[in-house]
Formats: C-alpha cells, structure tokens, sequence
C-alpha cells in the first residue's frame, strides 16, 4: 500500500460536519488529494473504512470516487449492518456482491 494512502487511513474516520476542527478537516482533504489514483482493490478496501457518519463537507464524495478508480471487479463487500452508514449503502450497492452474502 503506498505510503499516502497509508497516511490517510492511519487518519481513521473522517470527522462530522459537526467537528470544528478545521485543521484536521484540511488535513485530510491535503492527505485525500494526495492519492493518485487509481487505486489497487487492497487501498480501496482500506479506503473505505474511512468513511465517517456523514458527507463531511463533501469530502466523502470524493473518497468514494476515489474509491471508485480501483480495479474491477472489485473483491466483494460485506452488506451493511443495520446500524450502516448512508456511505456503507452506497458502497454495497456499487460493490456488493449479494450472491457471497
């Protein structure tokens, strides 16, 4: 895994439009924008525990097309818990695989 995503990631989730912490939100966008993409399918994996509870000012967005650029197929996602993120939903429609579920 390159060392950039491997920054990102290390970062956690990506904070709530709630946070106000403005430093860690430019943080991560420099850290995001970082990546070049396309990425392999382990960095999206690992890319996509990122997301956080929201959009995070838009920035999940462009985690997820970021996301995106990894090879196809992907390998299969797990389907979301109950409890998921509007980002876990929107990742098992675009990823899953209902048929490994």
């Amino acid at each position: 895994m390159r060392p950039e995503v491997q920054a990102f990631v290390a970062d956690g989730k990506l904070p709530d439009r709630d946070s106000d912490d403005q430093e860690e939100l430019e943080r991560r966008c420099d850290r995001l924008e970082a990546i070049s993409a396309p990425v392999t399918a382990d960095e999206a994996h690992a890319l996509a525990a990122c997301f956080g509870p929201d959009d995070c000012y838009g920035v999940a967005w462009s985690l997820l097309h970021l996301i995106e650029t990894g090879p196809g197929p992907l390998p299969p996602v797990p389907p979301p818990e109950a409890h998921a993120t509007e980002w876990h939903h929107t990742l098992w429609s675009r990823w899953g695989d209902e048929d490994l579920a």
